[in-house]
This record gives C-alpha cells, structure tokens and sequence, in this order.
C-alpha cells in the first residue's frame, strides 16, 4: 500500500522574522493532511447528520523538529495511521523537504464523538463503517 501523503508550500505567513516557518504552522499542516487523508478514504473530521454532528477533535498533539523549514521549500507531510482504538485514531506525520530532508515528525491523536449542544461532547466507540475504512490504511 503507498502511504498516503500531501505537499505544502511554506507561505510567508507561515515563517518567523528569519524566514523559518513557525513551530505552531506544522500543526496546521499535520491538520490539512489529516482532513485529506480522511477525506481519501469518504470520511471527514466533522459532519452533521440526522441533525447530530459528529467529527473526530484532537485530544493530544505533538511535534519533533529536525531540521527548518524555510520560506517556499515545498513540504511532503506523509500520514500514516499508527493506532486505531475503540474510540480514538492516532496519526504519525513525517515532514520531509523538496530535497527528501527529514523535517520534523508529529503525532495527533482524534476522539470520535458527538456534540450534543454547546456545552457537551460524548465520546464513542467508532462505528463499524468508519473503523472499516481506517483499518484498510492499518
């Protein structure tokens, strides 16, 4: 199976005064990856049905950095599924640049739940149909 994987343009907006893109952007990024991988496989992080929404919110993120990322490098962000809970998916991102440079690599784990008003959020296990697709990219 060919990992799954996206390329980003490191914009202006995305670096510091010295022209290195910002600690907080690789989150961003590992975020537009994680929504096309879903996205890939006929799943989205948030939708609404039968008037319920339901989505995956991120419950821990982290990132380790090896070497910057500076103004225009083009990034690939690859996406690999590393654990597919009863309730959670965790996802390894590696960050590598046009000249095949390791970058850096994060991890984010996403609760599947529902939203039952403003102020209330349930998790639950993650339903058949969607945890079929994911195993597929396990």
């Amino acid at each position: 199976m060919t990992p799954f994987s996206i390329t980003r343009r490191v914009e202006f907006g995305d670096t510091d005064m010295a022209g290195i893109m910002h600690f907080s952007n690789y989150f961003r990024f590992m975020e537009v990856a994680e929504s096309d991988f879903l996205r890939s496989l006929g799943l989205s992080v948030s939708w609404i049905a039968d008037g319920v929404k339901w989505g995956f919110p991120r419950v821990s993120v982290a990132c380790d950095y090896q070497k910057p990322a500076k103004f225009q490098d083009v990034l690939t962000i690859g996406v690999k599924l590393e654990k597919l809970g009863t309730k959670s998916v965790s996802y390894r991102f590696e960050f590598t640049n046009q000249r095949g440079d390791a970058v850096a690599a994060g991890r984010m784990t996403s609760v599947f739940c529902r939203s039952l008003g403003p102020d209330h959020i349930e998790a639950l296990d993650i339903p058949p149909h969607i945890r079929a697709k994911l195993e597929e990219q396990s």
